[in-house]
């Protein structure tokens, strides 16, 4: 190879990306959230706190998660040894907590010196993660990079002090001066730094001021004085580093997201009538042309085929919706491990409940007050009107009439009932599983079924009617 490509090859080459090594601090008491549960445990959209800040490290391609934890350190390890992540977690303990340096010199262990370190709060969980690529990016793996937000009320906030585009410092709030305190542009509490840096960096930390704590923020001042650049990448989105200090920071923080989704979900072509009355505690997926009218909920994993319309008030869960399908109002879906399936075409509700293991075909009908749990139903099939299918199986085209019910529990073991093609069951009927109703039979209104029955049957099964004529019903006799 000539020494001119030689040159142009290395010109050419970047240097390789260092790895990324997440460092979450947990280990705080939140005592204003007044609550038992630790409060990177407290739930926003229906998930902890800190499943949101790994879920952030996730898309990050981070190599590792080191958890910080503290108080009640044994309840936080569990919840999230517990939660579903491609991220390997490592924890490790602040006790006593003596400040933020303090905390992360516990990770210090833990930590490659090869790498660059990013540094989250596990109450912050709404940071996104091309917020924290661009962090990265500007870090480079050789400089300070901190992400700070311009604030008109920063009260709290450690403030920023420049020197043209490169920050000279990061001044405590309760350490400010006067003219310090002036300062609008706050650190966010998130930065990526070079971890071979930050190590010996953290070894230099004393607790030589208000607080007497050990702050993370001094090592600003000592890589200014080792002559490491230190660089802000400044946002405007303030929900992107909020905290969660007390209950009501967090319904603020959950009604933002619950925002964020809805445009999100508008942004595709899906239709919401309010977009400030949606909750979505899970993923919603939505083909072309879905709408949602007013206070739905959605949790766990949802997908509306195109065209499907849901009513107002309805709570779905873990649930497949085909296209066209309608829900109509105060509908209660949850599939919860089995899953729910709606058909194509179906209308369900209002005042319906699918359990998990329900099915419905295309072009089902399920009515006002009817309760499907692990049971299919064939195309046409329709149950109108206040009744119970559990653990049956339902032909095309039956009719399944009010008050009627499937006995599907013996006390002790469940058992299934079959209603073949084009059956028809008469109201206020029970079917004592495990029973089968022969294609194209008819169910007498008011029948008790225990044996099974031949394709094309009338079956009907109850008392004789007796009619007394004249009878006079007993009176009450007069008081004394």
């Amino acid at each position: 190879m000539s020494s001119n490509h030689l040159e142009n090859h290395q010109s050419t080459t970047s240097a390789p990306t260092p790895a990324v090594d997440v460092v979450i601090m947990a280990a705080g008491k939140g005592t204003r959230m007044k609550s038992r549960l630790p409060k990177v445990l407290q739930q926003l959209a229906h998930k902890p706190l800190l499943q949101h800040v790994l879920a952030t490290a996730e898309q990050l391609h981070a190599r590792s998660a080191v958890v910080i934890t503290g108080h009640e350190a044994v309840q936080v390890e569990a919840a999230l040894s517990h939660l579903p992540s491609a991220l390997p977690l490592k924890f490790v303990r602040q006790e006593p907590q003596l400040g933020t340096g303090h905390a992360v010199q516990q990770a210090v262990p833990a930590l490659e010196d090869d790498g660059v370190v990013v540094v989250l709060s596990g109450d912050v969980p709404l940071t996104q993660a091309d917020t924290l690529h661009a962090l990265i990016a500007l870090c480079a793996g050789q400089h300070v990079a901190l992400l700070t937000l311009d604030m008109p009320d920063p009260t709290g906030y450690g403030r920023i002090e420049r020197n043209g585009d490169a920050v000279r410092a990061i001044v405590e709030h309760k350490d400010a001066t006067p003219a310090q305190k002036a300062l609008t542009e706050i650190y966010s509490g998130i930065m990526a730094v070079p971890a071979r840096l930050l190590k010996a960096w953290l070894a230099r930390l004393d607790n030589k001021n208000a607080q007497g704590e050990y702050y993370l923020t001094d090592i600003v001042k000592f890589a200014v004085q080792d002559g490491v650049r230190v660089l802000a990448h400044t946002i405007t989105d303030a929900v992107q580093v909020a905290g969660i200090n007390s209950p009501v920071q967090l319904a603020e923080l959950e009604r933002a997201y619950q925002h964020r989704l809805a445009l999100a979900l508008m942004e595709q072509g899906v239709r919401l009538k309010d977009p400030a009355r949606l909750d979505v505690r899970g993923v919603l997926a939505c083909a072309a042309d879905v709408e949602i009218d007013i206070n739905c909920i959605f949790e766990g994993r949802v997908s509306l085929g195109e065209g499907v319309k849901i009513g107002a008030n309805c709570v779905i869960a873990n649930c497949s919706i085909a296209a066209g399908a309608v829900i109509h109002p105060f509908t209660h879906i949850d599939g919860e491990k089995l899953g729910v399936a709606v058909g194509t075409d179906a209308r369900v509700g209002p005042f319906a409940r699918l359990r998990p293991g329900a099915q419905l075909g295309a072009d089902v009908h399920i009515g006002n007050f009817v309760e499907v749990k692990n049971s299919i139903l064939a195309k046409g099939a329709k149950a109108n009107h206040l009744a119970y299918l559990g653990d049956a199986t339902v032909g095309e085209r039956v009719n399944y009439g009010a008050g009627s019910i499937t006995a599907n529990y013996d006390g002790a073991n469940k058992h299934r009932t079959v209603i073949e093609a084009d059956v028809h069951i008469g109201s206020n009927c029970v079917l004592v599983a495990p029973v089968t109703i022969g294609a194209g039979g008819t169910v007498g209104a008011g029948s008790t079924i225990t044996k099974s029955t031949e394709a094309g049957a009338l079956s009907v099964a109850r008392g004789k009617q007796v009619s007394i004529a004249n009878y006079q019903r007993p009176a009450k006799k007069p008081k004394d």
